[in-house]
């Protein structure tokens, strides 16, 4: 999530930055309504009677290179024929922005609307689990084979900053220490084709669509990507997924385009224990520089994502 100061709607700098792409005008002030601020903000428009986001995001809040490695990905997954969502080239051809702007510096990409529901949506029936366990195995199958010229971030580096969040906040010592037991653990882990490469890292239920025409999944929001073992997006699935869904067809469809090892399954803890400190670094990071003038709603959303704090630090301290 970004900070809590970039949180605010900001409709001016979205039709500002859209003057880059072709969009249809008398739509967007209503289309704007539907916007969505989280780890980006996404601004909803269309585009020859087609719904598209337009992403922004402060440069200070992201890493370049992470998103041109994003950007690279999916269009590699898409010429392999991967049902990625689309990007949108600006009107100069480029997918990325950088814009200098009255209000600050932003990253700017755009996006096509995917076609289906979420699976979060839907009944989770045993053909839908296969079909999304079918559609990660795929992703992970891919991405052994891909080969950047711009690398997004490991997760040795993904630590490093979140080392220096837990200094810059004076996080208890004991996060410190257990950071480091995390990294030791997964250093001591086979790194290969088949157990590590550029994961999707949100591979849930909300960010992963189901058409029932076509019967397949298509996938957006690969903004948090990095290098990490496959396991950790089984992990994040099996977590997300209602206790009464089932695994083991998910299981069934990843076997299809992927390998499940006994090790894969036997690192799952370590993976969980790595996305409760990284999201600890993550939310430490948005909440705790002070905002002037809190309005009611940013100060209950801050109540809510200390609680969220406080719950996965004790869950870090446990394990």
């Amino acid at each position: 999530m970004l900070k809590l100061k970039h949180l605010f709607e900001n409709f001016a700098l979205d039709k500002e930055a859209l003057t880059h792409w072709s969009y249809d005008e008398e739509s967007l002030d209503k289309a704007l309504r539907r916007f969505r601020i989280s780890s980006n903000a996404m601004y909803p428009f269309f585009r020859d009677g087609e719904l598209c986001f337009l992403r922004l995001a402060p440069t200070e809040e992201k890493l370049k290179q992470n998103i041109l490695g994003e950007l690279e990905f999916i269009q590699y997954l898409r010429s392999h024929n991967f049902p990625a969502l689309e990007p949108i080239p600006a009107q100069n051809g480029q997918l990325l922005l950088e814009l200098d702007t009255a209000w600050g510096c932003y990253y700017a990409a755009a996006f096509k609307k995917v076609s289906g529901t979420p699976i979060e949506d839907t009944n989770l029936s045993a053909s839908i689990l296969y079909e999304y366990g079918k559609t990660l195995g795929r992703l992970h199958t891919l991405s052994a084979d891909f080969a950047p010229q711009t690398a997004k971030w490991s997760y040795d580096e993904a630590l490093d900053w979140s080392a220096q969040v837990l200094a810059k906040y004076y996080a208890p010592d004991y996060m410190t220490r257990k950071l480091q037991k995390i990294r030791q653990e997964l250093a001591l882990l086979p790194q290969n084709v088949q157990t590590y490469g550029l994961v999707h890292y949100d591979f849930e239920p909300d960010n992963v669509f189901y058409d029932s025409l076509t019967n397949t999944c298509s996938v957006i929001d690969f903004d948090d990507g990095m290098y990490h073992w496959y396991a950790l997006d089984l992990q994040q699935v099996f977590d997300a997924l209602p206790p009464d869904a089932s695994k083991d067809e998910f299981l069934r469809g990843y076997q299809t385009e992927h390998d499940y090892t006994a090790e894969m399954a036997a690192s799952l803890p370590l993976m969980q224990r790595f996305v409760n400190l990284f999201g600890y670094a993550r939310l430490l990071h948005c909440v705790s520089d002070p905002v002037e003038n809190e309005p009611d709603w940013m100060k209950q959303l801050r109540k809510r994502l200390g609680n969220a704090l406080k719950q996965k630090e004790h869950f870090v301290q446990l394990h």
